[in-house]
């Protein structure tokens, strides 16, 4: 950003030279890229000369952004005092009378524009600028376009907030709507470029159409010339996602998108409108209404951030004294209030220092103003050994367990098409699809990590590789309400062939997937049949009754979308409840002093009976000593009639205290026979 720097200087109570300008901004993070010496015609530069400088700003400093911001940084680096304008006040307000035709001013998008402010100046006189404000601009390379742009050029400059004056004869009904464009519409910018707009874009419309790109660029229609006599003086707040993609898609950038894609000051929005007002009648005359029209609030409320003095010396390396800490604090207009007992600093944040949310960005404020310079070079470094964070533990325990199984870890791109990713979209949620040239044929972010690693497998399946078990833990996108939900999923893979059946390959991932929540939560999943788009023989997997995910055999119609060769086996959990619940509290127990008894039961029942209803029944008959149910198998033919199975599972029978005997294990056995007969139909198999 190029500042003047006699124009910076009229904001000190003390000038500062060139040369100290360039150290001390770099010194404090913003570093010179360019220095000139231009022809000045103001008196407060000497021998008529003026130096403009460009400075490297960083995206999240845009308070810097105005020559009044490098003002503000440079008084608090040298204790220079600083010198802002005077408040605006303008003996120039003419009453509103009832005759008066006022414009009106309507907001659709208030997410997009939380606030827009108006003010209205009747019976200016459009001409060329005065000397002294076609040198500011002139000096910075701005071409002088008329006394009114002008200064909205110049406050721009002067204070960051970007505004927009309007013809008001040339708004239709003088009307102002802050919408977003139709579909199709098209608008003509004050540079003569025509584009054609997207409803996801922010217009400022009259009552017919866009008068101006929100935070970009105003229309050419609707431009102050030399016959404008009335004038409408925008100054607002635009959501800094909103203008950048705009500005990208239309591949219109200015100042004023500069700025806002940055933020800006809240509470300066109609303070820099009524000084631009005021210096409007200044130099073009006119008077001003009364009234500010004013639609939403600023969003300013007070924030406090606190930041711990032993912190503070832990980062920098280095002992600070607390007086100088609240110097430098002070210094910054952070009104910083020490709490000596608890050794920690609260302080205060200005609404144009956007960038400030946490400790450590108060930190890093001491830091570049004691400068990091004077920090100390230790010889060596000193390293804190400290344990894993439990999400970090859990995480490498996961990848222990899967690649223990014979899987291999993956790293996918984020983007799917949406012809391989819609049937992984969850029914009460929309996929997240993005507007990007460079993205044509992905344009989707994955909902899930299995399209990503399906992909994955057919480029396996080309390159003649079989046998494949593949996992990725990765972010995962959703719309829901339209709100963006981000989550993190566990995705696995897993080849039949290798295992000679379905049915073998779908019991083995379940396994593996009941140890991976077992040796992270050190709970039991639950497995319950459950319907899937894109998978058959799919169940839930379920941890205290909630649901963390789904397993099963990828669909036919999968299999085809992906080009697959042979069937695959495909599971997806949710990561977070995993990793939260590491490490588990486990307990012990000694060992069985006495043996067990194991009985096996084979019943046939109906092919829709699944093993979680028998599970459930057998558990139902209570049999008091019974230690563990094992499912073993399941027989489907003949001699079974057509629609029945036989199911083969293993009763373990211990008592704690003697030795087991049959005659005690043979009744308990009798009631699951019963149980499994009365609520299942079951009949035991000879």
């Amino acid at each position: 950003m190029k500042v003047s720097l006699s124009w910076v200087n009229a904001y000190l109570e003390k000038p500062v030279d060139a040369e100290v300008v360039q150290g001390l901004l770099t010194r404090i993070g913003f570093p010179i890229e360019s220095c000139e010496t231009v022809s000045s015609q103001t008196g407060d530069a000497k021998q008529g000369q003026d130096v403009v400088l460009d400075v490297e700003v960083t995206s999240n400093r845009g308070d810097v952004l105005s020559h009044l911001g490098v003002a503000r940084e440079i008084a608090a680096a040298t204790g220079i005092a600083l010198k802002p304008p005077a408040p605006a006040t303008c003996s120039d307000h003419r009453p509103a009378t009832a005759s008066d035709n006022s414009a009106r001013v309507s907001v659709q998008a208030p997410d997009l524009c939380p606030l827009y402010t108006a003010r209205i100046i009747r019976g200016v006189k459009v001409g060329p600028s005065p000397a002294w404000l076609r040198q500011r601009l002139e000096s910075l390379g701005l071409r002088s376009v008329n006394n009114v742009v002008d200064v909205t050029n110049f406050i721009l400059l002067e204070s960051g907030q970007p505004l927009h004056a309007f013809d008001l004869a040339k708004l239709k009904e003088q009307r102002i709507v802050v919408r977003q464009a139709a579909k199709d519409e098209t608008f003509t910018a004050i540079d003569a470029t025509k584009h054609k707009l997207t409803p996801d874009m922010l217009v400022i419309a009259d009552a017919a159409k866009p008068v101006a790109i929100a935070g970009i660029m105003g229309g050419l229609e609707s431009e102050v010339g030399n016959t404008t006599t009335d004038l409408l003086l925008e100054s607002a707040i635009f959501a800094p996602l909103s203008v950048r993609q705009t500005s990208r898609a239309l591949k219109l950038a200015s100042d004023s998108s500069y700025r806002f894609e940055r933020g800006i000051d809240p509470v300066n929005v109609e303070t820099a409108s009524l000084r631009a007002a005021k210096l409007i009648v200044e130099v073009a005359g006119g008077t001003i209404d009364d009234a500010v029209i004013r639609v939403g609030q600023p969003s300013a409320s007070p924030r406090e951030i606190t930041m711990r003095l032993s912190r503070c010396q832990a980062i920098l390396g280095i002992a600070i004294p607390s007086g100088q800490v609240l110097a430098y604090l002070a210094a910054l207009g952070l009104e910083p209030q020490c709490d000596e007992a608890a050794s920690q600093v609260r302080c205060s944040v200005p609404s144009h220092r956007l960038d400030l949310s946490r400790e450590i960005d108060l930190i890093e404020e001491v830091g570049r103003l004691h400068g990091y310079d004077d920090l100390p070079v230790e010889k060596k470094i000193h390293v804190v050994a400290r344990s894993l964070q439990s999400d970090v533990a859990g995480g490498r325990k996961l990848r222990e367990a899967l690649v223990g199984h014979g899987y291999l870890e993956t790293v996918n791109f984020s983007f799917v098409p949406p012809a391989l990713g819609e049937v992984f979209v969850p029914a009460d949620a929309k996929a997240v699809l993005i507007d990007d040239e460079r993205r044509k044929k992905e344009p989707m972010l994955r909902p899930s990590v299995l399209p990503s690693l399906l992909v994955c497998r057919k480029a396996n399946q080309d390159a003649g590789n079989t046998a494949v078990r593949l996992f990725e833990t990765a972010a995962t996108w959703t719309r829901s309400e339209d709100k963006v939900v981000e989550k993190r999923a566990l995705g696995l893979l897993a080849d039949v062939e290798d295992l000679g059946s379905a049915d073998a390959a779908l019991r083995v991932l379940r396994g593996t997937l009941a140890e991976v929540v077992e040796r992270l939560t050190g709970k039991a999943a639950a497995f319950d049949p459950v319907e899937h788009p894109a998978l058959t023989a799919a169940a839930s997997v379920k941890l205290e009754g909630a649901t963390l995910g789904v397993v099963g055999m990828a669909a036919p119609t999968t299999q085809k979308r992906f080009e697959l060769q042979a069937p695959v086996m495909l599971a997806e959990l949710a990561l977070e409840p995993l990793l939260a619940a590491y490490p588990p509290l486990r307990t012990a127990q000694p060992l069985a002093r006495f043996p067990a008894i194991e009985r096996d039961l084979s019943i046939v029942v109906d092919e829709e009976i699944t093993w979680r209803q028998i599970e459930k029944e057998v558990l139902a008959a209570s049999p008091s000593l019974l230690e563990e149910l094992r499912f073993v198998t399941t027989y489907r033919g003949k001699p079974l009639e057509k629609g029945q199975k036989s199911v083969t599972l293993r009763l373990l029978f211990r008592d704690p205290a003697a030795t087991l005997r049959h005659e005690q294990v043979d009744p308990q056995v009798t009631a699951v026979v019963k149980q499994l007969t009365q609520s299942l139909g079951a009949t035991l198999r000879a």
